[in-house]
């Protein structure tokens, strides 16, 4: 087992740590409100934060204010190569920073790891897109002119990432920003601060060593008063903002109410359907990791599956019988399958949903009960379920951010399709099957409606390569690869004329 002390000592978290970091200095906060972070895994207090109050946020965007008119001029090259050097560094520290993401937030040991190669990778990303921020060229009507679009940084990015992937998500931003560049403000989770204090940390190591200033990257925790005071901020150029479909909503109307832009990463209500042309092998380990992986905890776990009913019985005893092999502990115990969940208060809403599909008429065929004993004395482990439910449930189309895995059957394809898109959500969404006019049919404008869109493989597990995100009240955002990098700039069409005229567009005459 991992020796706690040494990987907080190693990553210089604290018994009480200062909140708000310019990414070089940290500062005291003066605030009043002291809250103490509890690890999940065995109730352990790991330190403490002291939240920011209006002073400290102030000094922050002064900083980043005259931060970004330094950093916006530095070619995106030489910005490029700052985030190389934090990639570097990440990897010197990956052990260590993927053990303190699984002890403060409860996922397993490999997914705290994979976390921090998320960030590595994001890191090796954004250093190739910094020789690509390419605009166009385009033909002007007028002879003598020519026309083409470029790219400046937008400004301050305000950054509002969730518990649930502490730090790999303000990577897909902050990197990709710092390379467009932009500078960062970042308010991470109430519930996972120490893994961002750890980030800055090792930030801070790059920021030194190559002489830059204050402001490029800062760090600010606080209650939801930050999160508003960012969303409100009209300094603030883009919030991207990743949580709850309610926060979304919340942040979302502050920032339009300032014209300003939002990025919004939110619930996931994910399904897979199973073909009865399906590899069942394949697909049983997609839907075990989908909905177990995380504890639930993931925006894109999987929580439905639509089983045709020919294959419907078989398929539910291979994943009873899987079920009952997961191994659930302390996630730092790498033969652990599954940690506990964040806190109680999600161990509650567990609790209420198994209740709530019970009353609507639904059967738990696994799970569903809150685990007791001495090595789970935090009260934050649960057993994975799985239910049987009505898709129109309404505890079915709400997201509960655990572990529970609702089953249905299907008989025509064009019901499993249907069943798939009858939720608000539109994140992720996959099919098994080895039958071409399915997988091409789940991929058409008649199929998924989610903004990830798979063939056998899982609604989970997305490669920085391709965009994230999804529709409906998942927000819309996109982060991460293809062209979302656009968001976090400004486009700028120019015109140049080389000629001795000056004639209008659209043919106009404006003599005098």
């Amino acid at each position: 087992m991992l020796n706690i002390s040494q990987v907080l000592k190693q990553l210089g978290i604290h018994k009480v740590n200062e909140s708000v970091c310019t990414g070089v200095n940290w500062i005291s906060a003066v605030g009043s409100k002291q809250r103490d972070i509890v690890s999940p895994v065995d109730g352990k207090k790991i330190g403490s934060i002291i939240y920011a109050s209006t002073t400290e946020y102030e000094a922050v965007m002064k900083r980043a204010t005259d931060a970004f008119q330094i950093w916006r001029k530095m070619p995106a090259p030489k910005r490029g190569e700052i985030v190389r050097q934090y990639g570097d560094v990440l990897r010197e520290n990956k052990d260590a920073l993927g053990a303190l993401v699984s002890y403060e937030m409860g996922k397993s040991l490999q997914e705290g790891k994979g976390e921090v190669q998320e960030m590595i990778d994001i890191c090796d990303y954004a250093v190739g897109l910094s020789r690509q921020l390419y605009g166009l060229t385009m033909h002007s009507e007028r002879p003598g002119h020519r026309m083409y679009e470029q790219w400046h940084p937008l400004g301050i990015v305000g950054i509002i990432s969730a518990f649930n992937f502490p730090v790999a998500v303000w990577s897909w931003n902050a990197m990709i920003a710092a390379v467009c560049g932009d500078v960062t403000v970042w308010k991470p989770s109430e519930k996972t601060p120490l893994s961002a204090v750890a980030c800055m940390n090792l930030m801070k190591k790059v920021l030194e060593r190559n002489k830059l200033p204050e402001g490029i990257f800062t760090l600010i925790n606080g209650d939801a008063e930050i999160g508003r005071q960012l969303a409100e901020d009209p300094r603030i150029a883009l919030v991207s903002a990743t949580g709850s479909t309610a926060m979304g909503r919340s942040v979302g109307k502050a920032v339009a109410a300032r014209l300003g832009r939002s990025l919004l990463e939110l619930g996931g209500n994910n399904a897979i359907i199973i073909s009865d042309n399906a590899d069942l092998g394949m697909a049983l380990r997609a839907v075990v990791f989908g909905a177990v992986g995380t504890a639930g905890q993931r925006c894109t776990t999987t929580r439905r599956i639509i089983v045709h009913e020919k294959i419907y019985d078989e398929f539910i005893k291979k994943l009873l019988k899987a079920y009952k092999q997961i191994k659930i502990g302390n996630p730092l115990d790498e033969n652990m399958h599954m940690g506990p969940l964040i806190d109680k208060d999600a161990v509650e809403k567990y609790v209420n949903a198994i209740d709530q599909l019970k009353k609507s008429g639904g059967k738990v065929l696994f799970g569903g009960k809150v685990l007791k004993g001495d090595e789970y004395k935090s009260g934050c482990y649960v057993q994975p379920a799985i239910c049987e439910a009505n898709n129109t449930y309404k505890i079915v189309q709400d997201e509960t951010f655990a572990p529970i895995l609702y089953v249905m059957k299907f008989g025509k394809m064009s019901e499993a399709l249907a069943m798939q898109n009858d939720v608000k959500q539109g994140l992720s969404s996959a099919i098994f099957t080895n039958n071409m006019r399915e997988a091409e049919l789940f991929l058409s404008v008649e199929g998924s409606d989610c903004g990830i869109a798979n063939v056998n493989i899982g609604t989970s597990g997305a490669e920085i390569g391709g965009a994230f995100g999804g529709e409906k009240e998942t927000g819309g955002g996109r982060e991460s690869g293809s062209d979302s990098w656009k968001a976090y700039m400004r486009r700028q069409t120019n015109t140049i004329n080389y000629s001795d005229n000056l004639p209008l567009a659209q043919g106009i005459k404006f003599d005098f």
